[in-house]
């Protein structure tokens, strides 16, 4: 069967006029279908429920970052962030194209201020995390980048795709049907199998109810020296106040400069102990709540970056929910 694929195209608006434009080109020349708000580059909350119906129909989902983070909703949020996690949480397959050097735009495609110009940095290292991504510096480059992107994408990740009424076969119909039957199915096995994920069976593992002693330094400005911080926290203690920000998939540093905050507040300059906070990492690994992995940075390097398990986000939600008061 013949199919042609809708691919929504995500992006900042006035800044990347010529690069939408030509990567549109380029989609309706590989007979795909592009989608996008080119008729409501000022979007609002009402818009949003819109955008995210055509989000909805499309079969892949193409990012374009360039040197603007983008106009933000009432929480503070790009539209163009906002999109790009609702089109995960639709587990739509995602082709970002980062410009190269963002840097060294001009001003007005760029931001100036400096808040922006961080929200940009950290959503950039948020897209690029395990996740391949393709640089361009100059808006020539863009047909050629999405047209390798986008087939490699479609041939490794085939989705359901469009196609006229008229010409599908009434058995092809039946067996697409079936193989879908047996694709949900298999789905829900894995369900299960994640929900019954258990922590690893370790000898004597600490429960979430016992606790940990912490060191820390803290840095004394009357003594102008370091001073040495003790506290007891438990295990779901130190989950409950790191596991939000790991939402956002963080660098080692990140967390552990988090950690540090949450467990000793009141401090401007402290440090957990660098033996703590690894153990801390290993036993909420093998409680089963955070997994890390080792991937690229934007910068090039590399770093461990932590996230939550489907375990790990069950027992967030179970301790950080507000409840109606009885």
């Amino acid at each position: 069967m013949e199919k042609r694929f809708q691919v929504f195209v995500s992006s900042t608006y006035a800044d990347l006029k010529e690069e939408r434009q030509r990567v549109i080109q380029t989609l309706m020349e590989m007979d795909c279908i592009p989608s996008g708000m080119e008729l409501f580059p000022a979007a609002d909350e009402e818009q949003w429920e819109f955008i995210k119906k055509i989000i909805d129909d499309c079969d892949y989902y193409l990012l374009i970052i360039g040197g603007r983070y983008g106009s933000t909703t009432s929480d503070g949020i790009s539209y163009t962030e906002k999109e790009y996690e609702y089109a995960l949480q639709k587990d739509i397959k995602v082709v970002a194209l980062f410009h190269e050097k963002p840097d060294e735009l001009a001003v007005a495609k760029s931001d100036i201020d400096p808040v922006l110009r961080e929200r940009l940095r950290v959503f950039r290292e948020k897209v690029a995390t395990n996740r391949l991504v393709k640089f361009w510096t100059r808006p020539e480059e863009l047909p050629g980048l999405v047209a390798l992107s986008l087939s490699k994408t479609i041939k490794t990740y085939p989705a359901v795709g469009w196609m006229r009424a008229d010409k599908v076969p009434a058995n092809e119909i039946l067996i697409e049907l079936n193989d879908l039957r047996k694709e949900n199915d298999n789905l829900k096995i894995e369900i299960v199998k994640l929900t019954r994920n258990q922590p690893s069976e370790i000898d004597n593992l600490a429960s979430l109810e016992e606790k940990i002693n912490i060191s820390g330094k803290y840095y004394n400005r009357h003594y102008k020296h370091y001073s040495d911080l003790k506290c007891d926290k438990t295990w779901q203690e130190i989950f409950s106040l790191i596991s939000p920000y790991l939402m956002k998939y963080p660098n080692d540093s990140t967390v552990k400069s988090t950690l540090s905050t949450a467990i000793f507040p009141g401090y401007k300059i402290v440090h957990i102990d660098d033996q703590d906070f690894e153990t801390i990492k290993i036993q909420l690994m093998a409680l089963k709540l955070v997994e890390t992995s080792y991937s690229k940075t934007i910068a090039g390097g590399m770093d461990f970056f932590w996230s939550l398990t489907p375990r790990g986000k069950e027992l967030m939600m179970q301790l950080r929910v507000v409840r109606e008061r009885k």
